[in-house]
């Protein structure tokens, strides 16, 4: 009998359109919902119709530590000043020793906020930085695993 581990992801890489922003930490908003209207038919008090109406996807939050691989999203950043285009992203959950456990395409995607570190000599802790993108759908072979 073969059983299935359970694998721990410790890092998220991300990719732009096959530009390496590094790996990242935390990676939370993967998700979709089917947006549902209800509808009520006169003379039928039995229940009432809920209508599937369009796909609604949440934007994805990144967080790490302020490392070398935040210059890579800053040259990013400040490469789209002339413009947004959307592009594809692919994000990688990894192990520690840096197997593949899962994996998610991203369409549309476009870069919504970015959060540097909160400097502050009184309250020292790790410097994080912050990447959330809005994106239209998944797409390809592996997608969520």
């Amino acid at each position: 009998m073969v059983r299935d581990e359970v694998a721990v992801a410790v890092a998220f890489v991300v990719k732009i359109d096959d530009q390496d922003l590094g790996a990242f930490n935390s990676c939370d908003g993967l998700g979709c919902e089917v947006v549902v209207e209800q509808r009520e038919e006169g003379g039928n008090n039995g229940h009432v119709w809920q209508l599937p109406t369009r796909m609604k996807f949440s934007n994805v939050k990144l967080s790490r530590p302020v490392t070398a691989d935040s210059a890579k999203l800053m040259r990013w950043f400040s490469g789209m000043a002339g413009g947004l285009k959307r592009k594809t992203a692919t994000i990688e959950a990894r192990t520690q020793e840096g197997t593949v456990i899962a994996r998610w395409g991203l369409l549309d995607v476009i870069p919504i906020r970015w959060t540097g570190p909160q400097l502050n000599p009184d309250t020292p802790k790790v410097a994080t930085e912050t990447l959330e993108l809005a994106h239209h759908g998944f797409f390809g072979p592996g997608t969520g695993g």
